[in-house]
């Protein structure tokens, strides 16, 4: 058996003189979780329409379980796909939205029933199938579009934006769902969305595209921690960013001057600069001690507070530096931070690791 359940290699696709996809190519092992992040307009859905066959690329080849597709129609290929507004039937009954496909390669009453039956238990519906669509809550929509899918038993499911219609309360728990249903049929899932959390959460693998290329592949802790670009660093997760030059390189510190006159103590760049390189800072507001860095270490930035942004667990600062620079900053949980209110002062610790820095 080939050790990829999907391989694109080389894929491009051209409308006129536009590039959509720009020579990409990745390898999706077996029963993996892969989700393709960006905005809209990277080129994220045209390479999901080459994989399910409804484009052709102008270059390159995939490959579905070791086999290339490219001269296989959409309906013949090993892959089902599932979109935003999930497309169920609303006259059929869940049962016979789930049918369908099995009918339509014509299997005995016999075999589409227990199929039917099988499918509706794995995804934790057992009791639905004489529903009307219009009965079901929005999360078992998603788990019946799902089970029409599997139903098939395709090599590769590809999800597009799947949760983008559902409420935010809804959609956190569907990103939970999703992961665990992926775990118990154990097939290829292949998600494209837009949103940074819903990949962070449920994915093995990441691929961040921007522009049609893909700017790092990557576990989500990878993507997160050691982002490759200035790119990656600012889509995935929070980040205040910081204009500046450097003004000295050593020992593993970087010395950056910001547009602003700031003065900071960086990590290791990521890239080759020298002095007066011009760069950018990314800092998580995660990242950023309030009231000091631990053990006094790192910088300590004087500040005022501008604003309080309450938001339970993610509450945090508006912080206006002397620079007048603007940082945001995460809350502690611990309430030690509940004295700090609009136009108080604060200091802000943060260590040279957390400021992750690239050549402009």
């Amino acid at each position: 058996m080939p050790d990829f359940d999907l391989d694109c290699r080389n894929l491009v696709k051209r409308f006129g003189t536009f590039t959509a996809v720009d020579d990409v190519s990745f390898s999706i092992p077996r029963g993996a979780f892969f989700s393709i992040l960006g905005p809209s307009g990277c080129g994220k859905t045209t390479l999901l329409r080459m994989l399910a066959g409804f484009a052709a690329p102008d270059q390159g080849d995939i490959l579905i379980k070791g086999a290339s597709v490219l001269r296989v129609p959409p309906n013949k290929r090993p892959v089902n796909l599932v979109f935003q507004h999930l497309a169920l039937f609303p006259m059929m009954s869940v049962t016979e939205n789930i049918a369908y496909g099995l009918k339509r390669r014509g299997q005995r009453r016999a075999e589409i029933t227990r199929a039917v039956g099988e499918v509706l238990e794995r995804v934790g519906l057992p009791d639905a199938g004489p529903k009307r669509i219009d009965q079901l809550s929005g999360g078992q929509k998603q788990r019946i579009a799902i089970a029409r899918a599997m139903v098939l038993d395709p090599a590769v499911l590809l999800l597009d934006e799947p949760l983008g219609a559902l409420d935010l309360k809804l959609r956190e728990h569907m990103k939970i769902e999703l992961k665990q249903l992926q775990a118990e049929f154990g097939t290829t899932f292949v998600y494209i969305t837009h949103d940074q959390s819903e990949a962070l959460v449920m994915s093995d693998t990441v691929a961040v595209m921007n522009a049609g290329r893909f700017e790092q592949v990557g576990t989500p802790e990878e993507l997160y921690y050691r982002p490759a670009t200035a790119f990656v660093a600012g889509f995935v997760g929070d980040a205040n960013r910081l204009q500046g030059r450097v003004k000295a390189v050593g020992d593993g510190r970087t010395a950056v001057t910001t547009e602003s006159g700031l003065e900071l103590i960086a990590g290791p760049p990521s890239g080759p600069v020298r002095t007066g390189t011009a760069v950018e800072l990314f800092l998580r507001p995660e990242a950023i001690a309030c009231g000091g860095a631990p053990d006094g270490a790192g910088n300590r930035l004087k500040a005022r507070v501008e604003d309080v942004l309450f938001n339970g667990a993610q509450s945090r600062i508006l912080a206006r530096l002397p620079s007048g620079d603007s940082i945001e900053a995460l809350l502690p949980q611990t309430g030690a931070a509940a004295s700090l209110k609009r136009g108080a002062p604060v200091t802000l610790g943060v260590a040279p690791e957390a400021l992750v820095l690239f050549p402009k």
